[in-house]
């Protein structure tokens, strides 16, 4: 029988970093990161969604008006969440283009018009000892959304990011841990 409850994952705890392009790539699901790779903290419970936008255009026959075939003309993956710490290296993410400076005492960050800001991407999953990482070489953030002031609510910033085909035309490398991912492959 092929029921097997061990093989349900749980995104229960992890983290999403980033790095500049052309950082050391990472090989495996547990090994430690590279020193340039930056953490973005604490993400709101609605967690990280990797969703995939496709476009498919049916293609119809003049006979008896069946479609014959599907043609996809556009796939984009992103990955999405808000970022509830309010760090520096979340600043820079969020207003791409702008940078965190002292100030003296303090800091400001002088909010430009955006810019392209390439660059990698890790995000880790963990389920106690079951490890995902997700790995996207070439992307970029690619929307925003509101920045919540209120009380009883922590400030977040919600930020969607778009991979694009890096080396040998890879959007995204995803490495296990899990014996699971091995079962039923040939």
């Amino acid at each position: 029988m092929s029921l097997d409850a061990s093989e349900v994952r749980v995104a229960i705890t992890g983290e999403l970093l980033s790095a500049p392009l052309g950082t050391t790539a990472p090989t495996n699901a547990s090994s430690a990161l590279p020193a340039a790779w930056l953490g973005h903290g604490y993400v709101s419970d609605d967690g990280v969604t990797e969703n995939w936008d496709d476009s498919v255009d049916n293609i119809v026959a003049w006979q008896n008006a069946t479609t014959v075939r599907a043609a996809r003309t556009e796939s984009t993956l992103t990955l999405a969440c808000t970022l509830i710490q309010t760090r520096g290296s979340n600043l820079e993410l969020f207003y791409p283009g702008s940078q965190v400076v002292s100030s003296g005492a303090e800091w400001k960050i002088d909010v430009k018009p955006p810019t392209s800001d390439r660059r990698s991407f890790v995000l880790d999953v963990i389920d106690g000892n079951e490890l995902i990482r997700i790995y996207l070489p070439n992307a970029e953030l690619t929307e925003r959304g509101e920045v919540p002031y209120q009380s009883g609510e922590a400030v977040g910033y919600p930020v969607t990011i778009t991979a694009y085909p890096g080396s040998g035309n890879v959007l995204m490398t995803k490495f296990s841990n899990s014996a699971a991912w091995g079962i039923g492959i040939s």
